[in-house]
């Protein structure tokens, strides 16, 4: 493995019936580190590197560049079989393409595909589409290991002493038991939305090298603003130990939810808590998330885990905003 990151061991499957096609592509990744490239000549060979239709191990790729234009089976068929099958339907799916044929790339991506480079192949146009998959498949992994870590939380036995349900610094209540709520339907009137607000505090890292106020300190007076800010609407509101508050809105609207969430940022900036660390002002802001949906029992975790992973997003890019996502 090469210093450059995560990203090199990805492992690559390159799908051409072009020898030279293939060797072209595959030098192309290898010369910028990618060092686990698979190569296959047809779509039948693709199927047995992958093991569709006789495995069902592990997806085996995280990347697939497969060229449209192939004898036998094309692309767009063999890019359809490989969403079909369960273990590949996050795996991203370049396909590669004649410069102006936008009627066989529309049909592409109607069967699944990610996105796409045209031939000849451009080391700089290849190298940064590659970047671009992996780095979603990577971030779609960890949202998925997440809300499997959520649900098994959620399922456990709660333990019923009331102080352990109760986070020490804030008041508010632990993370999972945000989680039990979102898992518990009578929560929940059947066919109404449900919305889910994750808020962290920017550049919070940062501030906590300073010293200076304390970050419990920070987070205790965040905290209160949130308890006031949502007491009027019934909202459930949670953090989880890295400083995350969400918020379980029950027969919520989008544009309630959202007028929530401005307001908590409004309030939380009102505090004027001092940090020099931060990007967008001089003292504490915050980043938040919101995303509101009809879905029912374990659905409602998926929201907190969209609600959570997004926020980390906005927080770096600079934060002090509310960013709605959609359905």
């Amino acid at each position: 493995m090469k210093s450059g990151g995560m990203e090199f061991t990805m492992r690559i499957l390159v799908v051409d019936d072009s020898e030279d096609g293939r060797d072209i592509t595959e030098a192309m990744l290898l010369a910028a580190g990618y060092e686990q490239v698979t190569t296959a000549g047809s779509a039948n060979d693709a199927y047995r590197v992958l093991g569709i239709g006789a495995s069902s191990e592990p997806a085996t790729v995280d990347l697939v560049l497969l060229d449209i234009v192939m004898p036998d089976v094309d692309g767009i068929e063999a890019c359809a079989r490989i969403r079909k099958d369960p273990r590949f339907a996050s795996v991203p799916i370049i396909m590669v393409t004649a410069l102006g044929d936008t009627d066989s790339l529309g049909n592409a991506f109607v069967a699944g595909a990610t996105d796409y480079i045209t031939k000849p192949v451009n080391r700089v146009e290849l190298l940064a589409r590659v970047r671009s998959a992996l780095k979603l498949k990577a971030e779609f992994d960890r949202r998925e290991a997440r809300e499997a870590e959520l649900t098994r939380l959620a399922s456990r036995s709660v333990d019923h002493r009331a102080s352990s349900w109760i986070d020490a610094r804030t008041g508010l209540f632990v993370g999972e038991m945000a989680e039990a709520y979102l898992l518990a339907d009578a929560n929940f009137p059947p066919g109404t939305e449900t919305s889910v607000i994750a808020l962290a505090v920017d550049r919070l890292s940062a501030h906590r090298a300073t010293g200076k106020p304390p970050e419990s300190g920070i987070m205790a007076r965040v905290a209160a603003a949130v308890r006031a800010a949502s007491a009027s609407v019934g909202a459930v509101a949670a953090i989880y130990r890295d400083g995350v508050i969400v918020l379980v809105l029950p027969d919520q609207s989008r544009a309630s939810a959202i007028k929530l969430a401005e307001t908590l940022r409004a309030s939380i900036v009102s505090l004027r808590i001092p940090n020099p660390e931060a990007i967008a002002a001089h003292h504490v802001t915050a980043s938040i998330a919101v995303v509101t949906e009809r879905v029912n029992g374990a659905g409602r975790i998926h929201l907190l885990t969209r609600a959570i992973g997004a926020v980390s997003e906005i927080t770096a890019t600079g934060g002090d905003c509310v960013v709605p996502l959609c359905a």
